[in-house]
């Protein structure tokens, strides 16, 4: 590209620099200061609020400067590469041998190797350690007592085999020097759901589709040395304090003027209660290594300073949510800090981001980031998908083309906030301009359906619709699949995409799935219907269950919002409960954590103004 942003249409024979658009906030009034407190010198804010008179966060520069320090070490002789002898063996054994199935992508070995260099490499010279001190310097002023390292790599690029691979190497390392500070066998894997918890079990060394054996990440005579690590996989849900037991409240008023002081009786969990509860098998252990699943929710915020952008209404709402999640995420880290002792962690993330509201600028990237492997380097190296934008029937008003920005041209006109229970919405409230669109963007989906059809496909394409909230879903929801008024009946204005016959039955297998938190905390998702044409997948799927927990009674314990996780999890998936799905209407489920890669179209109602987001939902199309 030029110096606009504009393709050249030239090839270069190099690899594509880490580059980054720096957010730049809104101009405000600011009151006037004395001539004391005027900053003498104007510093490259790229760390947007890390940066210091006498310290500059030139991310870019550092990301690129860690790279070539990489690459330069990686064309060393085996000799001079000054790591241990099982970090050389897994290094040669990664980038040489023969795999059977699918060989590690080089963003992968390239992340691990920036990981391993920095760990064993980069303290025995000045210039690492000058590299070293930065990351130090950057976690003080953003994570206290945490020592953060963050790997950024492209959705689709494969995040989970690369903590398998940095697993391996801290485990058999471990194993061969038990002393070493440098090494662990202890894991805590850290997850923002469900979703993304239950993929994550086969970093698990026992569990039947292991990558450690499925896919070859650890030599053959090295497999069973890796059964002596010891890794808990959890959602950072768990952090939260729990109740140990159930006390009235009369009982609790009661019991407080019995105490001394008259302090009302504490009925949670300390953190040592909490952490024996959420990983029972590392307290031992003196030193453990955290791995950061979607690391971009984790982190602690900083007030919001008089000169910032201040939020207001859904805005508002949403970013103490996102707050209040990453608060609660960060501060069990911080207790696993406080009880087991030294622990390092690993972020992973393909978008690791500030997030709005958090007190740093929005879009700004963590300044502990020391890889990158962009969207861009995705797309080029064939990794993923090719992303189009479709142009076809694209309205104009005036000059500007509406589906090119069509939340600014929709957003006065939808509902303002999610839908409460008894709340009755009509879709023939949705904007006609949506609508269009709708219908345009279906329009190319049939088209991909019929190619799919004639190619003898086992599975059907898959249509996502990411929206602002469950108001807007569940309008969206009722135009394209149909619904029911009172004893009115509309049939969905999507045909593929109707879950009723023209007679107004629905069908026993739904086409399109509306997913929102509260339908998963509900559990009224699955119909009856469903459940007896599915019941031959809902069976396996509670055999497979059993068989992967131990538990003879876990199938018999799955909710009904365990199978609608599982029909989201398995879109595109022959044979299994989602596995018909044509389309999927969501507000912000399927942002992280599902990886079905028979979608082809994306719709977005909702605003999409920073990187992080688009990246996120973008990007469960291109896999």
């Amino acid at each position: 590209m030029d110096g606009n942003g504009q393709p050249t249409q030239r090839v270069i024979e190099s690899r594509r620099k880490a580059e980054f658009i720096t957010p730049i906030p809104k101009n405000r009034k600011r009151k006037a200061k004395k001539s004391s407190e005027i900053q003498q010198e104007m510093v490259l804010d790229e760390g947007a609020g890390m940066s210091r008179e006498n310290r500059n966060y030139d991310l870019t520069s550092r990301i690129n400067e860690i790279r070539s320090a990489v690459d330069s070490w990686r064309n060393l002789p085996k000799s001079q590469w000054m790591v241990s002898p099982m970090s050389m063996r897994l290094l040669e054994y990664w980038r040489t041998h023969k795999f059977a199935n699918q060989r590690p992508f080089f963003c992968q070995i390239e992340a691990v190797e920036t990981l391993i260099w920095l760990t064993e490499v980069a303290p025995r010279f000045e210039a690492g350690k000058k590299i070293r001190k930065h990351l130090e310097d950057a976690n003080k002023d953003a994570n206290a007592n945490l020592f953060r390292i963050a790997l950024k790599l492209a959705t689709g690029a494969g995040k989970t085999t690369v903590m398998a691979m940095i697993i391996a190497w801290q485990t058999l390392n471990a194993v061969r020097s038990p002393g070493s500070k440098m090494f662990t066998k202890g894991f805590l894997i850290c997850a923002p759901g469900l979703t993304i918890r239950d993929r994550l079990r086969v970093l698990l060394p026992n569990d039947p589709e292991s990558y450690y054996f499925t896919r070859e990440l650890v030599p053959v005579d090295l497999l069973t040395e890796m059964n002596e690590a010891r890794v808990v996989i959890t959602n950072y849900h768990a952090f939260k304090l729990r109740e140990r037991f159930q006390v009235a409240a009369g009982t609790k008023r009661l019991l407080k003027g019995r105490t001394p002081g008259g302090k009302e009786i504490s009925t949670l969990e300390t953190e040592g209660q909490m952490l024996r509860r959420v990983m029972p098998g590392l307290m031992s252990l003196k030193n453990i290594l955290i791995i950061n699943d979607e690391a971009h929710h984790c982190y602690r915020e900083r007030p919001i300073s008089d000169d910032e952008e201040k939020l207001s209404g859904d805005d508002k709402k949403e970013a103490n949510e996102r707050n209040e999640m990453a608060r609660l995420w960060i501060s069990g880290l911080e207790a696993v800090q406080r009880k087991i002792g030294k622990s390092h962690v690993v972020d992973l993330s393909a978008t690791p981001f500030f997030l709005r509201g958090s007190g740093y600028v929005e879009g700004t990237l963590f300044p502990w980031t020391v890889s990158d492997f962009s969207l861009f380097d995705a797309i080029e190296c064939g990794i993923v998908k090719l992303p189009r934008v479709p142009v076809a029937q694209n309205l104009t008003a005036g000059e500007t083309l509406v589906f090119r920005d069509l939340w600014t041209h929709i957003k006065n006109a939808m509902p303002k906030s999610k839908r409460s229970s008894g709340t009755t919405l009509d879709p023939t409230q949705l904007p006609q301009k949506l609508q269009t669109a709708i219908d345009a963007l279906y329009g190319q989906y049939e088209k991909t359906f019929e190619r799919w059809r004639r190619a003898g496909m086992k599975t059907p394409p898959c249509f996502i619709f990411v929206c602002n909230n469950t108001s807007t879903s569940k309008l969206v929801y009722d135009y394209i699949s149909g619904y029911y008024r009172g004893a009115r009946f509309q049939n969905g204005h999507c045909e593929l995409f109707q879950n009723f016959d023209a007679d107004g039955n629905a069908l026993a297998s739904p086409r399109t799935l509306l997913i929102d938190s509260k339908q998963l905390e509900s559990g009224e998702a699955l119909s009856t219907d469903f459940r007896a044409v599915a019941a031959e997948e809902i069976e396996r799927y509670r055999r497979e269950l059993t068989e992967r927990t131990g538990d003879p009674l876990a199938g018999e314990k799955i909710t009904d919002a365990d199978l609608l996780r599982e029909v989201m999890n398995t879109v595109g998936k022959p044979g299994t409960l989602g596995g018909n799905i044509r389309c999927v209407v969501s507000v912000s489920m399927l942002t992280e954590g599902w990886d079905a890669n028979n979608v082809t179209h994306i719709l977005g109602v909702r605003a999409f103004g920073t990187q992080l987001l688009c990246e996120q939902v973008i990007g469960r199309a291109l896999r």
